[in-house]
């Protein structure tokens, strides 16, 4: 696992692929914060506790769809097109989960490529 520091900077590192990210969080296999944050200068859109039971419950998630690996291929991101919001999560080793999210006019097509090239050494395989 790299350091905190690391891990920090390569949550910088993803906010500057698009201005139109809002943020950038790794999540442990268990749901907890390991690094990242909103971007400076932007609102959360809710409130810390709820930020807690997101990260747990995208943690679940994302094992449960490695269910589907053997049929399906490895998940490299899921996007999720939502009202205020687009969420991205990106499993990696580990059962780590990287939480990005972004405007809704955040050109989707190209910005989660772009991230898994910044992931590729804390991705497995």
């Amino acid at each position: 696992m790299e350091s905190v520091d690391e891990l920090e900077r390569l949550c910088r590192q993803i906010l500057g692929v698009d201005p139109m990210l809002r943020s950038a969080r790794l999540i442990n296999s268990r749901g907890h914060l390991l690094a990242g944050g909103m971007r400076d200068g932007l609102r959360q859109l809710e409130a810390q506790r709820h930020d807690e039971m997101l990260f747990v419950e995208l943690a679940l998630r994302v094992r449960m769809r490695q269910e589907f690996d053997a049929e399906l291929g490895k998940v490299n991101f899921s996007l999720s097109y939502r009202d205020k919001v687009v969420v991205m999560s990106f499993p990696l080793a580990g059962g780590n989960v990287l939480l990005a999210s972004g405007e809704k006019d955040i050109d989707f097509g190209s910005v989660p490529f772009r991230i898994l090239d910044l992931l590729s050494p804390l991705r497995d395989g």
